[in-house]
């Protein structure tokens, strides 16, 4: 037999076999789906074995969204099995892991420290983003001698997916990444039918050109397009399924990834894989899963499969809603002490948020209520027709009384679509997600901290329209290296990492809240 081998698992999820060990990567297997049962496995996966594939020696979870850290495969796991995450600056994560490891071991990696797998010369290493905002990372692991880098949702700059390569020797056998950008923004916002295809496609391409840059940076010996998308099986979402359109839709399934990607790089090899089919890394050697096999991706055959799949899923689907049930009176004065409390967690935050939020609740004891993010404090009040609102969130009540008592996070909520949005001006914020998404003052203190205390003496040269500019290499949202990440067009540089575009004449973002580029016009 071969070795080392890997079997994709479905979405972002691999087993790596090598000589000494099995490790399983970022496994999602939960019948139940992820957020709220409203995302699942696409194409499904429960066809897989389960004995042989859980019995693992290692578990390596990039970070705490559910399509990745799976707490039913988790309670799944033999007891030696060790757990492997990245160290993040906040607790939640890590505190989230632990509870669900039951005792398991739960080890934390430090970024780019190589941790052994056996006593041969394997190991692994977390790669995180380079923003504390983004708790993201992506995994290398070294088996046997080959190199498998395992982007998961990390958007990698350049020079980390380099560094990566030399890391391992100089050779990736394997790079799979994430292509298929499955985020709240924008198809759970309230936008014209137009509006909302042309943003979905510039989503969709900006996603498939920051992949193609960043394997041309790496050149692995083959580079696999997979982490999504989900597909959404239950009443109140399923309307969500038209962005898996192979011609027009948000969500890149691995199949178009691999065609747009072939065509835009095409001295690249590249493949895709659906749950159960294995790679030898030695060979080359690719065995088709026969059960996976009959899957199509293609738009004519997705109706009637996701019809079949929601009904074997709606029992599960159903505990799911059962768990969450509508809420009772007093909901107002929890949320309002609920945003008291992260009101409180940092001042830098308030003041970069600088808003109103508007949430209208739905449902038994609900209500319309204002958030005031001011520089002076938080204040929590019912609504008034007197005040515009900057953002508007709505959801239901059984939802959000989730996210008061800690059965899940804000950002569970938020990626589960379960909710619509709306914003004045069309502008993102990207410190009002972040407060929500992380709650806790060491992970909000560690984002201070990168941001302000970064060095910008670094600056390249640009090029845009026939003026020069001076601007620093790294954007100032997440780090991206702009002398390889980005786009200059209509006097506008566009950072490729996250779609933050700005004003090279006046440095400001055009359309999300960040830092000013600095950026000066020498010519």
């Amino acid at each position: 037999m071969h070795m080392p081998k890997v079997t994709f698992l479905g979405h972002a999820g691999v087993a790596v076999d090598a000589a000494a060990f099995h490790l399983l990567a970022d496994p999602w297997l939960a019948p139940t789906g992820a957020f709220l049962g409203a995302w699942h496995q696409y194409p499904r996966n429960d066809h897989l074995d389960l004995g042989p594939l859980l019995d693992a020696d290692w578990v390596a979870v990039s970070h705490e969204h559910l399509d990745h850290f799976d707490p039913w495969v988790i309670d799944r796991l033999p007891a030696r099995t060790r757990i492997l995450i990245p160290r993040y600056p906040g607790p939640a994560f890590r505190e989230r892991m632990t509870a669900a490891a039951a005792g398991r071991q739960v080890i934390e990696l430090a970024d780019w420290e190589k941790f052994p797998l056996d006593n041969q010369g394997s190991w692994i290493t977390a790669i995180p983003e380079l923003s504390p905002m983004c708790h993201d990372a992506a995994f290398l692991v070294v088996a046997d001698g080959r190199g498998i880098l395992h982007c998961n949702d990390a958007r990698l700059t350049a020079a980390q997916a380099r560094r990566a390569k030399h890391l391992a020797g100089g050779r990736l056998d394997l790079m799979a990444l994430q292509t298929s950008g499955a985020s709240w923004h924008p198809i759970c916002y309230e936008y014209p039918a137009a509006e909302m295809a042309k943003i979905s496609m510039d989503k969709r391409v900006s996603k498939l050109r920051a992949a193609q840059r960043l394997v041309r940076q790496t050149a692995p010996e083959l580079a696999v397009p997979f982490a999504g998308p989900p597909c959404f099986l239950d009443d109140e979402v399923a309307a969500l399924n038209r962005v898996l359109g192979q011609k027009d839709g948000a969500f890149c399934d691995p199949e178009v990834s691999t065609d747009w990607l072939r065509e835009h790089l095409p001295g690249q090899r590249w493949d895709y894989f659906k749950p159960g089919d294995v790679l030898d890394l030695d060979t080359g050697d690719v065995v088709r899963d026969p059960v996976s096999a009959e899957f199509s991706f293609a738009d004519a055959d997705r109706p009637a499969y996701l019809e079949r799949y929601a009904a074997d899923r709606a029992g599960a689907i159903a505990e799911v809603l059962a768990e969450n049930p509508e809420p009772g009176p007093g909901l107002f004065d929890r949320f309002a002490a609920h945003f008291h409390r992260l009101g409180g967690l940092s001042d830098y935050f308030l003041r970069q948020i600088a808003m109103v939020v508007r949430f209208e609740i739905t449902g038994p004891n609900g209500g319309v209520w204002d958030v005031d993010f001011g520089p002076d404090g938080l204040t929590v009040a019912e609504a008034s027709p007197d005040v515009r609102p900057h953002y508007r969130i709505t959801t239901a009540g059984r939802w959000l009384d989730g996210v008061l008592t800690g059965r899940m996070a804000w950002e569970d909520l938020l990626i589960s679509f379960r909710l619509s949005l709306y914003r004045d001006p069309d502008v993102y914020n990207d410190y009002l997600v972040g407060l929500l998404k992380h709650a806790n003052a060491p992970a909000l203190m560690a984002v201070e901290a990168y941001e302000t205390g970064r060095d910008e003496s670094e600056r390249i040269t640009v090029d845009c329209d026939g003026g020069r500019y001076d601007i620093p290499r790294y954007c100032p949202h997440a780090g991206e290296d702009l002398s390889v990440g980005a786009v200059l067009r209509d006097g506008r540089i566009h950072c490729l990492a996250h779609n933050f575009a700005f004003d090279l004449a006046t440095g400001e973002c055009v359309n999300a809240r960040a830092a000013n580029l600095t950026s000066r016009r020498i010519g």
